[in-house]
């Protein structure tokens, strides 16, 4: 994966981590940041070898407190509107990726660090973790995606508090609301996420990329005509060979070996 300033990359048992590594400022996101996390994943989707992602920040304080405060500070009109599209690019690549991607979210996950967080597909949350969307204290709104996925997930009212009043919200809090899918130790946070990636890479690759299709384009659809996308995936599952082995060791009571074909 070669080497990053601001990334520790680690692969293992077909899981890769990323790790952001600024401990010191609190993994936040700057701009030499968010182009190595555009070139990591990029190179992580075309590794075949990569069936699962778990996303997490260094250290013990922060999954990411957000963006560059520096960087912030010098935008102008113009600026700021491309600043927010190349965040937005990041993280929709993050979303529309064919592989899971896991946040491990650890300590404070703030701004755009939140906003991180709600592009991956699946959130566990050690129970010290911090979410908020700060943006207003600081004269701005969130601009990497926060306003949309944020009220995707928890609903206009919730979305409407969290982003109005800028305050932080607590993981269980998180969890009761649906940002986050569950809340584990912080001990056992990246084990957690492990065992869910290793139950996850388990399953048929084809099956894995026609789910996330599925849910996420439909999420964006009419439901009849999410209906009719999905039944056209539910017909390409089954032209795969991957529902023969998957269908053939059931009824055999063997593991299913499968290819991804």
């Amino acid at each position: 994966m070669g080497q990053y300033d601001n990334l520790l990359i680690e692969i293992e048992d077909a899981i890769a981590q990323v790790t952001i590594n600024r401990p010191q400022a609190l993994n936040a996101l700057n701009g030499a940041t968010l182009d190595e996390l555009e070139e990591a994943f990029t190179r992580l989707e075309a590794d075949g070898e990569v069936a699962c992602i778990i996303l997490t920040g260094a250290g013990e304080k922060a999954f990411a407190a957000g963006a560059d405060i520096n960087e912030l500070a010098a935008l102008e009109g113009h600026t700021g509107r491309l600043q927010a599209l190349r965040g937005q690019r990041l993280f929709s690549l993050i979303e529309d990726l064919s592989k899971p991607v896991i946040a491990a979210v650890n300590g404070f996950c703030l701004g755009g660090g939140c906003e991180m967080a709600m592009a991956c597909h699946i959130r566990l949350a050690a129970a010290s973790a911090r979410f908020g969307q700060p943006e207003v204290k600081l004269g701005l709104i969130p601009g990497y995606g926060g306003t949309q996925r944020l009220t995707r997930l928890v609903g206009q009212g919730r979305a409407m508090e969290i982003i109005l009043s800028g305050a932080m919200i607590s993981a269980r809090r998180a969890e009761a609301m649906g940002l986050v899918n569950r809340v584990v130790e912080d001990a056992d946070l990246l084990d957690e996420c492990r065992k869910l990636a290793a139950q996850i890479k388990s399953n048929a690759p084809l099956a894995l990329r026609y789910g996330l299709e599925a849910v996420r384009k439909g999420a964006d659809m009419p439901l009849q005509e999410a209906l009719r996308y999905e039944a056209a995936l539910f017909g390409l599952s089954c032209a795969s060979q991957d529902m023969k082995e998957g269908t053939r060791a059931f009824l055999e009571k063997r593991k299913a070996e499968f290819k991804g074909r």
